[in-house]
C-alpha cells in the first residue's frame, strides 16, 4: 500500500507550512530577537508550583475523574455563577484550552455545518473545522480588527452552527466593547445559535475589565484556561463551562474526552485550585509596559492597531506582502509569523510581545530599519 493510502485524507485538510516556514527559516540564528511565541516569558508562580509538587508528593498522580477534580469544578462553577448569574452551570476541566476546542468542535459540528469565523482568527479554529467536514464562513474585519457584528449577522444561514468569539484576540491584541459583546448576543439569540466564546487571555486587558458574552447570552460555550495567566503552558490546563441550555453539549464533550485525553493532568488539577486565587496583576501591569513598548516603538513606521488585550500586535507589512516581510524580518535575526497564518489575506505579521523590554526594544529597532 502506497503511503498517500495509508494516511487519512482529513489530514490534507491541515496546514501547517506558514509556521514550520518560520522555524525552518529561523532554525539557524544565533540568540533572535523571538517575536514568534505566544507563552508568557514569565515563570509558574511558586506558590502554585508548590501545590502541584504537594498533590505529586501526596500521591495525587491517578486518573482524575474524566469531568475534572470535584474541587476544582466547584469552584470554577461557583466564580462562573458569580460572574454571569448563571443558576446551576455545567463545567468540564481539559487538556488546555486547545483540548477543550477540540472537543467542542467534535461534539457540535458536523460536516456540511458553518461555522462563523471572524478573520484574522487563531489558527486551530480554520484546521479543526475543516478535518471535521464543516465549512469556514469567514467574516472580515480589516482594517482595524473591531467585531464585525453586522457582517456576522448578514452571515448567518440555516446552516449556522456556531459563531466562534475570541477577545482579548490572538492574533490581533483586540478587545471587543461590551456593546459589541452584547449585540452579537442578541443577533445570536433572535437566530438561536451557539456561540463559543475562546476567553484563555481573558486575565490580560489593559483597558477595562475584558467583557464576557456569557454576561449576555446563555447559549455560549466559555472556554477559559491557565496557561497564559499563570505560564502553565506545559501542565495542559484548561476549563469549558455553560449554562443550563447547553448541559447537554458538556456531556457530550466529557464523552469524548473519556476516549480522547481521559481526563487533564491531575496534579496541576490540584495547582488550579489555589491558581484560581492568585492575583496576576503584577504580571499583567508588565504586560501593559511591553505593549506599549511595542506600540510606541512601531507605530511611526508602521500601520498597527493598538491592543488592548493578550500579548500580540498585527502589523501591516510594508510593500503589501506578509510572508515576504517575514522573511526579510528572519534573515535580520527577528522571528515573527505571516499574517497568512491567522487570515485568508497576506498582509499582515503578527508579534507576540511575550519577551523580555531588553528584546522587544532590540527587535523594534531592527523592524523600523526595514520599514524604508
Amino acid at each position: 500500500m502506497k503511503m498517500k493510502e495509508i494516511i487519512a485524507k482529513r489530514t490534507r485538510l491541515i496546514d501547517a507550512s506558514g509556521i514550520r516556514k518560520v522555524f525552518a527559516l529561523g532554525a539557524e540564528l544565533a540568540d533572535p530577537v523571538n517575536f514568534s511565541i505566544g507563552q508568557p516569558d514569565f515563570d509558574v508562580p511558586e506558590p502554585l508550583k508548590d501545590e502541584a509538587i504537594k498533590a505529586i508528593k501526596a500521591g495525587q498522580n491517578k486518573y482524575s475523574q474524566t469531568v475534572g477534580d470535584s474541587l476544582l469544578r466547584e469552584k470554577i462553577a461557583g466564580q462562573i455563577k458569580e460572574e454571569f448569574g448563571w443558576a446551576r452551570p455545567a463545567v468540564l476541566v481539559t487538556s488546555g484550552v486547545s483540548g477543550g476546542l477540540l472537543l467542542a468542535f467534535m461534539a457540535i459540528v458536523n460536516p456540511g455545518d458553518e461555522v462563523i469565523i471572524p478573520d484574522p482568527y487563531f489558527v486551530m479554529y480554520k484546521h479543526l473545522v475543516n478535518m471535521l467536514g464543516g465549512q469556514c464562513v469567514f467574516v472580515d474585519s480589516y482594517p482595524d480588527f473591531e467585531l464585525p457584528v453586522e457582517k456576522i449577522a448578514d452571515s448567518i444561514t440555516d446552516k449556522t452552527k456556531l459563531i466562534i468569539l475570541n477577545s482579548p484576540c490572538n492574533p490581533t491584541g483586540l478587545v471587543y466593547s461590551a456593546q459589541q459583546i452584547k449585540a452579537l448576543g442578541e443577533i445570536a439569540a433572535a437566530k438561536d445559535v451557539v456561540i463559543l466564546t475562546d476567553e484563555i487571555y481573558e486575565k490580560f486587558c489593559y483597558g477595562n475589565k475584558c467583557t464576557s458574552i456569557g454576561n449576555y447570552y446563555d447559549k455560549a460555550l466559555v472556554l477559559r484556561g491557565f496557561s497564559k495567566p499563570y505560564a502553565m503552558t506545559g501542565w495542559r490546563l484548561g476549563y469549558v463551562a455553560a449554562g443550563e441550555s447547553l448541559r447537554d453539549v458538556v456531556e457530550e464533550m466529557t464523552k469524548i474526552q473519556q476516549y480522547t485525553f481521559v481526563c487533564a493532568p491531575t496534579p496541576f488539577q490540584k495547582a488550579a485550585i489555589a491558581a484560581l486565587d492568585y492575583d496576576v496583576t503584577s504580571f499583567v501591569d508588565e504586560y501593559r509596559k511591553k505593549r506599549d513598548l511595542i506600540y510606541e516603538g512601531l507605530k511611526d513606521k508602521f500601520e498597527l492597531v493598538k491592543p488592548g488585550g493578550a500579548f500580540y500586535a498585527f502589523v501591516k507589512a510594508p510593500g503589501g506582502s506578509g510572508t515576504e516581510f517575514v522573511e526579510k524580518a528572519i534573515k535580520n535575526n527577528v522571528l515573527i509569523i505571516p499574517g497568512n497564518v491567522f487570515s485568508e489575506k497576506d498582509t499582515h505579521f503578527r508579534i507576540s510581545y511575550a519577551t523580555s523590554d531588553e528584546k522587544i526594544q532590540q527587535g523594534v529597532a531592527i523592524l523600523c530599519k526595514l520599514a524604508h
